[in-house]
């Protein structure tokens, strides 16, 4: 089996498992509902997930699929603010709108205590190509500063992300996400603009 097709098959089962989740939650998820819905089998599942705990690090795959999805969506005239500013607030009205705030728990738990592949910090993901190409684009066009490097705003913006996701869970989703992020992002990123 080729790379591409063990990628396909894992993002099959991971896919599945996480729509299973959303619809009935966790508990009520058995590793068998997720090789049904995702029409693979016992071995297979077996083959790259050592049980349904181990689902929590392809969270990652969840939301790639989403900023692919948005990629094609975004009016490319927009700025680079502008980009920026539109992913985060579509992906956390997406959280929001789709995720169960224990389920988002539950997977940064997994991401702090892992000793292996942490999944989210892959900098391989659509994510951080995504934002290291918005980041370029804003830095040749001179709308972006150069005093800084795109590794260090990408880590930046990554770092400001994953700490609104991590209080959110920590506050049981008592607030709006996205809300809150549409009031706070852009004065984070306008320290990124550049002056003249």
């Amino acid at each position: 089996m080729g790379k591409r097709s063990e990628k396909n098959t894992k993002m099959k089962i991971a896919t599945a498992a996480w729509k299973l989740f959303s619809e009935r939650g966790y508990d009520e998820t058995t590793v068998e509902d997720i090789i049904e819905a995702a029409e693979t089998s016992r071995g297979t599942f077996y083959h790259y997930f050592e049980g349904k705990d181990a689902l929590f690090g392809t969270m990652s795959f969840l939301f790639d699929e989403a900023y692919s999805r948005l990629e094609a969506e975004m009016d490319p005239n927009l700025t680079a603010f502008e980009k920026l500013l539109y992913l985060n607030r579509e992906i956390f009205a997406y959280v929001e709108n789709n995720l169960m705030v224990d389920m988002l728990t539950r997977m940064y738990s997994t991401q702090l205590v892992t000793h292996g592949e942490k999944h989210l910090l892959d900098r391989n993901r659509v994510y951080y190509r995504l934002l290291r190409q918005i980041i370029e684009e804003g830095q040749r066009s001179g709308e972006l500063s150069r005093d800084y490097t795109v590794n260090e705003i990408v880590k930046g913006y990554s770092m400001i992300e994953r700490g609104m996701l991590y209080d959110w869970c920590i506050c049981d989703g008592e607030y709006r996400l996205a809300r809150y992020a549409e009031d706070m992002m852009p004065k984070f990123l306008s320290g990124f603009l550049n002056e003249n």
